[in-house]
């Protein structure tokens, strides 16, 4: 390297074209269904929506989304100098298991993303082999990898990288992989040419909103977690408030409905990572099996499972809470059905 062409100036000098090209080959080999690329930015506009969501006490309990308002609308504040977020997909989509639950409503229920293993491990191990060849191809950089691990907005970085777009339920919708997936992201110093942003493909659609048994969607793309199944089932470490109990039905664990519904998921790919597959051991379990549950049978079904977030103190609570619905046959949903047009 010539005296004086600084570190910074080689790294500009890289073929920007090539880089990412090589980046997206890399990912794809390593088992990612997509992947996008973004300049780091400030999130203006999300800071602007968060910061008026969290004022109106819409995170529930979750105090800690109130820490590091300034990270999470900037990553330069988490990786400084950082230039680019590379976001990336990973699908745990299974339609046929997916049927089969919606089928089976009279037994508890666990939302597809937390029937295999912990997809933190699973991605986080993919995120830093990517990052590794990343080093590789351009020398020494500064980065971190983010598994919903740190405040970083991860959905809406990817609608930036062109992964998706935002929906009504406020999840990411991809036209190809639906909204059954993982988003993980990997910022760093190196500068990559960008993607496009994503288009809007909701429409006039409102299945989502309409199909929460809690309204928790109490505006487009707004989500009031106090309301929320999922926040219920795993966030909330205090008594489930009594007036959502009936509209809980049979979810044991998380909620899946708004997606259950949603047209884009009809007819996604089905994933390939076969350590985020459903463990069988999980399936078809009555509720006799959960309300007799043993630590030990606790801990041997949950090992390494995102799961054990709530602990079992908190998976018996609701399983507390929803069996008598379903031991009088009660729970049934009635959903949208998402092939309508």
């Amino acid at each position: 390297m010539e005296a004086g062409f600084g570190y910074s100036s080689y790294l500009a000098a890289i073929d920007a074209r090539m880089i990412p090209s090589q980046i997206r080959q890399e990912a794809r080999r390593l088992g990612f269904d997509a992947i996008g690329f973004a300049k780091v930015r400030r999130l203006d506009e999300h800071a602007r929506h968060l910061e008026a969501w969290l004022a109106e006490g819409r995170h529930g309990t979750m105090a800690w989304m109130e820490n590091h308002f300034d990270m999470r609308v900037d990553p330069r504040r988490l990786v400084p100098g950082a230039k680019s977020v590379i976001s990336l997909l990973l699908s745990y989509n299974q339609p046929d298991l997916r049927a089969a639950d919606i089928a089976a409503t009279d037994i508890p229920r666990i939302s597809l993303y937390a029937q295999g293993d912990d997809y933190h491990t699973v991605m986080r191990a993919k995120l830093e082999a990517l990052f590794d060849f990343i080093r590789e191809q351009v020398g020494e950089i500064d980065g971190r990898v983010f598994v919903d691990s740190a405040p970083v907005l991860d959905k809406a970085w990817a609608a930036e990288a062109g992964l998706g777009w935002i929906g009504k339920n406020a999840n990411l919708l991809n036209r190809q992989l639906g909204s059954f997936f993982f988003i993980g992201e990997i910022i760093s110093d190196v500068d990559l040419q960008s993607d496009a942003p994503a288009t809007d493909h909701c429409g006039s659609c409102t299945r989502c909103i309409d199909a929460c048994p809690t309204q928790a969607i109490y505006e487009s793309r707004k989500v009031d977690a106090n309301r929320c199944i999922s926040y219920l089932t795993i966030e909330l470490r205090e008594a489930i408030p009594t007036e959502y109990h009936e509209a809980m039905g049979n979810w044991m664990y998380g909620c899946d409905i708004c997606q259950d519904v949603c047209p884009w998921n009809r007819k996604a790919a089905p994933g390939a990572e076969s350590s985020l597959l459903a463990r069988m051991a999980l399936r078809d379990r009555d509720l006799a099996f959960w309300e007799e549950l043993s630590p030990e049978t606790y801990r041997e079904l949950f090992k390494g499972s995102a799961v054990k977030r709530t602990k079992l103190a908190g998976l018996a609570r609701t399983v507390n809470v929803i069996a008598p619905g379903l031991s009088r046959g009660d729970t049934r949903t009635t959903l949208p059905d998402p092939s309508r047009p």
